[in-house]
């Protein structure tokens, strides 16, 4: 590190990733898909209010935002959303449908012109809503999901699968828009059409079930005048999740499913490459893609045990050769055209870019969204990949990042304070890769923990069922068990630790800070506080009923929704902590943080609340984002006495 190292105490080392630059980095490319031979992706732009565009790559390599604010290429449906376009080529020309996340309306682009709706808006609860579109230019039509509010409730809401007409007859007519099923289903996915035009397959699934606790796969006949017939399940069940469908080339109908405790693929029901990793993910949203078949019956797949790689799969062998080159993390999301596979990777030294893969070659490169190193590369976290010990000696995986700067270090006597995240979900899980985020505290300093505690996805479903009646007391158990294990091995100081999360995750940091000693303060995001109220009618329709499994039966047992809620345990809160909320947060409303500060009035624990308009589930804008990390960071150089520098002091309220 050369001569001009300084010896400074931890939480004060000066660093140049600043909040504004780790909110403009925050966000990666998603929904990729593929218009003749071009790519194109969904890309964030937190400085124009968070909104969503559609990016094209040009056959030169130029990339182009193909629509301008406001336009947010966003769907609602479920409220987590899916897939939002979809598009070909018509005339030589690309012809684009997409959903627009202010009306949720669907609209009909091309190069050129100005995008025209397809479908109407409805007056009734949170309205029509699509995802998942597939485009049929043979019909003259757009096939997708579609969600319908039938009243002024969360819950008052069916979901089918229906025909868009593509020449706009539907944009004032409700009438005019075909329903190809009825609602058989609570939940059901975009349609997977058979290469010979006579079939379409879908998932379905109902309360109190989650997508990935058991699906069905749904099969039916199409007929000439393209009505859907003898609709009928084919696999899957109440304990068995099938994640994603999809149709080899030759007709053969391909699935991932866990049905052996792993999500594997399976062709026509038969296993093609048995193993002990996973071939698939939760559905939170819909029309993600874990696997998709290419032309000369090699399928890509995105897959792994923890981690996930980009591999292609030889069905006759079962054998899969991965992709080389450094990204370590593939998000589920895959477009292929030939020979080529577009997917979107990242690793812990670079954010997630746009990959392509020529399996002829098996050369990857990056030809979107590349990674451009904003800072010394230098200033990067370095992650340990760990596994830690539970109680009744369960593993608990983790990645620790370790305070990181090269041109500082604390004095020799010191530990550095560590804050442990919790991830969202909590069926979910924390990637391996770079997040400034994390830099933002690691390179001031201040160390990061991050717990893929029991219940997370990426090691199988006996891993994941840990958290079945447990939220709460598992995710809990595990997160104090890493802080606990790395103060013991002296690599935390035990005095200085705190615990953060957003949605899930917030309910674990709070349901922490009043059933634990652990922490000396924590930070609370979007969080769920009050199981009762959450589970009665706060929440929206898709995770209205997901207490069921993860706490229990709420006729049944009543008294652990009150026992775990740390709104009805506010009296035990004695470490200071932040509140942040979205005022548009529909998922965890901002009713449950104002009954919760409510119970804490009078106590004199120091604390702050930050709500943002405009402001919904996951933040999104810039600003919101700045002010928010800020905010965290001056509570815990309040709390462990830091000093770092430039940094805005957070008011803390008693």
């Amino acid at each position: 590190m050369g001569d001009d190292v300084q010896t400074l105490p931890f939480g004060s080392w000066p660093s140049p990733i600043d909040a504004a630059l780790a909110a403009a980095h925050d966000g990666h490319p998603e929904w990729v898909g593929l218009v003749g031979d071009e790519a194109w992706w969904t890309e964030p732009r937190p400085t124009e209010g968070g909104r969503r565009t559609l990016v094209r790559r040009h056959a030169d390599g130029s990339e182009e935002s193909v629509l301008p604010a406001p336009w947010n290429v966003r769907s609602r449906v479920i409220e987590y959303g899916g897939q939002p376009w979809a598009g070909v080529v018509q005339d030589g020309r690309p012809l684009v449908v997409f959903v627009n996340f202010a009306d949720q309306r669907l609209y009909r682009y091309e190069p050129g012109g100005d995008p025209r709706p397809l479908t109407p808006v409805s007056p009734v609860g949170g309205g029509l809503r699509w995802a998942d579109p597939v485009l049929l230019l043979d019909r003259g039509e757009v096939w997708c999901v579609l969600e319908e509010f039938t009243g002024d409730g969360p819950t008052d809401v069916r979901r089918v699968l229906a025909a868009v007409p593509l020449d706009g007859s539907a944009a004032q007519d409700r009438d005019a828009v075909r329903e190809l099923t009825e609602a058989r289903h609570r939940f059901v996915t975009g349609p997977r059409i058979s290469p010979d035009g006579r079939h379409v397959a879908w998932l379905g699934w109902d309360h109190p079930r989650m997508p990935w606790d058991g699906t069905e796969l749904v099969l039916a006949q199409v007929r000439e005048d393209g009505t859907l017939q003898a609709a009928r399940t084919v696999a899957g069940g109440p304990d068995e999740s099938i994640a994603q469908v999809d149709w080899a080339h030759d007709g053969a109908l391909l699935y991932a499913s866990d049905r052996t405790g792993w999500w594997n693929l399976y062709r026509d029901g038969q296993p093609l490459c048995p193993r002990e990793e996973e071939f698939g993910g939760p559905l939170w949203k819909l029309g993600q893609r874990w696997f998709a078949p290419l032309e000369s019956g090699l399928i890509a797949v995105v897959h792994g045990r923890g981690a996930t790689a980009l591999g292609i799969l030889d069905p006759e062998s079962a054998e899969v050769v991965d992709a080389a080159g450094p990204w370590t993390e593939f998000a589920p999301t895959l477009a292929v055209l030939g020979e080529r596979v577009v997917a979107v990777g990242a690793s812990p030294r670079s954010d997630h870019e746009v990959v392509e893969l020529d399996t002829r070659t098996g050369r990857a490169r990056v030809i979107g969204a590349r990674h451009d190193d904003s800072v010394d590369p230098a200033y990067y976290p370095e992650p340990q990949i760990r596994t830690f010990t539970g109680p009744a000696g369960r593993e608990i995986h983790a990645h620790i990042y370790p305070p990181h700067h090269p041109g500082c270090v604390a004095p020799g006597d010191q530990l550095p304070p560590y804050v442990v995240w919790a991830h969202g979900g909590p069926t979910s899980r924390a990637p391996l890769v770079l997040d400034l985020s994390i830099a933002y505290f690691t390179s001031r300093g201040i160390g990061v923990a991050e717990v893929n505690y029991g219940g997370s996805t990426g090691h199988g479903r006996e891993y994941r069922n840990r958290l079945r009646e447990q939220w709460g007391v598992v995710d809990v158990e595990d997160c104090a068990a890493v802080a606990l294990a790395l103060a013991d091995e002296g690599t935390a100081d035990r005095d200085r630790l705190a615990i953060r999360g957003g949605s899930a995750g917030g309910w674990t940091a709070a349901a922490s800070l009043t059933a634990t000693d652990v922490y000396a303060c924590g930070t609370i995001v979007y969080p769920i506080l009050d199981l009762a109220g959450w589970g009665e009618g706060e929440t929206h329709d898709f995770e209205s009923q997901y207490l069921e499994t993860l706490v229990g039966p709420l006729a049944e047992v009543p008294a652990r929704y009150a026992e775990r809620s740390p709104t009805e345990h506010a009296d035990r809160i004695t470490a200071p902590f932040l509140l942040l909320q979205g005022l548009d947060d529909v998922i965890c409303p901002p009713a449950q943080c104002e009954r919760f500060l409510a119970r804490m009035e009078g106590r004199r624990v120091p604390h702050a609340y930050l709500a943002f308009e405009g402001e919904g589930h996951g933040f999104r804008r810039a600003d919101t984002m700045i002010r928010s990390l800020e905010a965290e960071l001056s509570l815990y150089a309040q709390v462990f006495v830091l000093n770092p520098p430039g940094i805005p002091t957070l008011e803390l309220s008693k």
